[in-house]
């Protein structure tokens, strides 16, 4: 651990859209069109990365926070591991190398059993670009190719979807 103990992560925040719920904080990263979902310990962890906060300190506020006993700094070195993979923190920050690769089924048998509610987890989609999102034309509609179509299928420019798998003007 010593090996990173001058590096005092910062929260990302240009890019983002963040929402606080009161156990999770959702990000949608709109530089890679990444969603994020933060539970209550990794969102507690994000929100100490100020860029002066050592790893210690953000332990023992994990502890006040969550209203537990001897939080293992270990916890919050795997849950800046994650942040960091998503680009959640500025660049710059890297965890140390031992917890490179760790699942959240090892830490917890690293940790203890005891400590499984305070394991940090984010969750991430890869969320659609607006042409991806797009819905499709139904039957009948007017279309110039075949991939603005449900039926995946344009008879020619311009021309009109044909039948498929569309239901009555929602796309399939």
């Amino acid at each position: 651990m010593k090996e990173n103990a001058g590096s005092i992560p910062r929260a990302r925040r240009d890019g983002l859209v963040i929402e606080e719920l009161p156990d999770e904080v959702l990000v949608y990263d709109r530089e890679r069109d990444k969603a994020h979902c933060l539970n209550q310990t990794a969102a507690l962890v994000w929100g100490y990365c100020d860029g002066k906060t050592t790893v210690p300190t953000m332990a023992r506020h994990l502890e006040r926070d969550l209203n537990t006993e001897m939080v293992d700094e270990k916890i919050v070195w795997y849950a800046l591991n994650q942040l960091s993979k998503d680009h959640l923190l500025d660049d710059g920050f890297v965890a140390p190398a031992m917890l490179g690769g760790m699942s959240r089924r090892e830490m917890v048998r690293v940790i203890g059993v005891a400590a499984v509610i305070a394991v940090p987890l984010v969750t991430s989609i890869l969320a659609p670009t607006p042409a991806q999102a797009a819905t499709c034309l139904a039957t009948g509609a007017a279309c110039s190719g075949p991939a603005q179509c449900c039926s995946g299928a344009c008879p020619g420019s311009p021309g009109q979807c044909p039948g498929g798998t569309g239901v009555a003007g929602q796309c399939c």
